[in-house]
């Protein structure tokens, strides 16, 4: 099979590559609000008015993306640069949009509030980089109808790294990595991640729009595959109670758009990280407004039963502290390597569109302020009391979804940053009115909230039925 090495620039390049690779069809993508892709399968013959006009689509059954059963549709016009010819189907390509309606853009569009954020950026000269660490699991379910992971084999107690698993897997595994470097990606290397039937595939960082659609594609590639090798694949960020849960990391610097230098590097660093006083300034404003920005990189109930502290049994190798420090992986940043740092917050069970819009917002607000991220962590924050960890001034990342959806509505910040969406009348019909898209968000995911802790659980009859 041909391989995609270039990324096209203009619908020109498209063409040619649709006619070098002889691409029959094209599914032609968008990510409403909670992160589900949406498509339409295209004729190639119709590429030039795919590209003009855009692929149509009833926005409310699509998802939440404002929409009402009442609404024009939405269109959702290609990006040339995100073409992909798809690795594993013959003459089959895929390219993902911006929503507009009537022409206009769509501020409820994930993707087009990203991009107006690297705008931003752009006009100070900033160019956001960012790479992505998306682990998943491997999972089925057994006669009984029980969740488990697909290779039954994999049930030690630390499968982190464990070549048998990774063998038993590796016609799975391989594949995943050629495909990658087939997409130009550059997969340099794949791992039995730490729970078992967990895995994780790397590939190098980008611009974030670029990182952005990389990764829903990746995902959209994983389950397809894992499929083809009779699996399941799951990003959730929690499948088991007593299994390590799946994230989604961000590794973020800023790069000068003139010279394409890396602004976040500096060996001279007093602080012994590499990391330049810009970068500093970056991560203490994502710490600053850490609260609110986890409502959108860990976006769903189940985000907040992976976020907590591991035990000895449980391990679970992610933050529930606002702190930054080396290579700890029990705090929220970590400084891996010179001029970048790595987020452990995010999971994949919602928009990396607005998870590193977000991030980004929180981070020049950082810059615009000089804020200063303070002394780096050196402990195990998992061996720490909460009255322990705020004596020394450290604060905790929200507990719930319900929490961080509050913080989220108080941060002045990411409220601006994620913009104004238009708002129909009472009766449905349209109107100049508009709110924040977080006011809109917040709505979404309280009653996301709602549709689970609302329940009555089987633990619940049995803790509480008779008692005390």
């Amino acid at each position: 099979m041909k391989t995609l090495t270039e990324q096209a620039q203009t619908v020109e390049d498209v063409r040619r590559l649709v006619d070098e690779h002889d691409i029959e069809f094209i599914f032609a993508s968008f990510s409403e609000v909670r992160g589900k892709s949406n498509a339409k399968l295209v004729p190639a013959d119709h590429l030039e008015e795919l590209f003009a006009n855009g692929a149509g689509f009833a926005g409310f059954a699509a998802g939440d993306i404002g929409q009402g059963p009442h609404s024009p549709d939405v269109e959702a016009v290609p990006d040339p640069r995100s073409f992909r010819i798809v690795p594993w189907q013959p003459g089959l390509a895929h390219v993902i949009g911006d929503v507009r309606v009537e022409g206009q853009e769509w501020p409820y569009c994930p993707r087009t509030i990203l991009r107006r954020q690297i705008a931003k950026a752009a006009e100070k000269g900033y160019v956001f980089k960012i790479g992505f660490e998306a682990e998943f699991m491997l999972v089925g379910f057994d006669e009984d109808g029980q969740l488990v992971v697909s290779d039954r084999q994999d049930n030690w107690d630390r499968p982190c790294y464990d070549v048998k698993g990774l063998t038993r897997q590796y016609e799975f595994v391989t594949t995943m990595s050629k495909y990658v470097s087939e997409l130009g990606w550059d997969n340099y290397a794949v791992d039995h991640e730490d729970g078992n039937g967990q895995f994780e595939c790397n590939v190098t960082f980008a611009d974030a729009l670029e990182t952005a659609d990389r990764a829903v594609f990746f995902r959209y590639m994983t389950e397809t595959v894992a499929q083809q090798f009779g699996s399941m694949a799951t990003f959730m960020p929690k499948p088991f109670t007593d299994n390590t849960g799946n994230g989604l990391h961000y590794t973020m610097s800023l790069w000068d758009a003139g010279t394409d230098t890396n602004l976040f590097d500096d060996p001279s660093d007093p602080r012994g990280f590499g990391l330049s006083e810009l970068g500093y300034q970056f991560a203490a404003g994502i710490l600053e407004h850490a609260r609110g920005y986890a409502a959108m990189v860990a976006p769903t109930v189940n985000s907040y039963k992976r976020l907590k502290p591991g035990t000895e049994t449980i391990r679970t190798w992610v933050p529930v502290c606002m702190a930054y420090g080396g290579n700890n992986r029990t705090q929220m940043l970590r400084i891996a390597r010179a001029g970048a740092f790595e987020d452990r917050t995010p999971d994949f069970s919602g928009s990396p569109y607005l998870g590193m819009a977000s991030a980004l917002a929180a981070g020049l607000d950082g810059i615009e302020r000089g804020l200063d991220p303070g002394e780096p962590n050196t402990v195990n924050l998992h061996n720490l009391s909460p009255s322990e960890i705020a004596e020394r001034g450290i604060g905790m990342l929200p507990a719930s979804l319900l929490e961080s959806v509050h913080y989220l509505t108080k941060d002045d910040v990411l409220r601006e940053a994620l913009g104004q969406v238009p708002v129909d009348g009472p009766d449905g019909e349209p109107s100049s009115k508009t709110e924040d898209f977080v006011d809109y968000y917040a709505r979404l995911k309280r009653d996301e909230y709602h549709e689970v802790a609302d329940i009555v659980t089987a633990h619940e009859i049995k803790r509480y039925l008779t008692f005390p």
